[in-house]
């Protein structure tokens, strides 16, 4: 679904997601617009899913919410630059432009 391109990666984005849920596929198309034009490193994790309890413990009732690093952070934690439930292409290219500068 993403690809990086030859451009090096601006950042990471963590999408937390759950199924079915109609506002995680609108917020799946925004990112994926900002990825048109910024090259971004992308994760899916579905918080209901075996080996999540960190996060449905956290984010159960909240997605979609989107985590945003600088792409050499080695992971993503809850004190990561985030948005939550809708969020607009700016939203997400301010958030990373923030992440890029920390």
């Amino acid at each position: 679904m993403f690809r990086a391109t030859s451009r090096l990666l601006d950042c990471r984005i963590t999408f937390f997601t759950r199924s079915p849920c109609g506002l995680c596929d609108t917020a799946k198309a925004v990112v994926q617009n900002v990825n048109k034009t910024r090259p971004l490193q992308y994760q899916e994790i579905n918080v209901m899913e075996p080996g999540q309890e960190k996060w449905k413990d956290v984010y159960e009732f909240d997605t979609p919410v989107i985590h945003i690093d600088k792409a050499s952070a080695t992971e993503t934690t809850t004190s990561s630059l985030k948005l939550m439930h809708r969020f607009k292409e700016e939203e997400v290219t301010k958030l990373m432009d923030e992440a890029e500068r920390s």
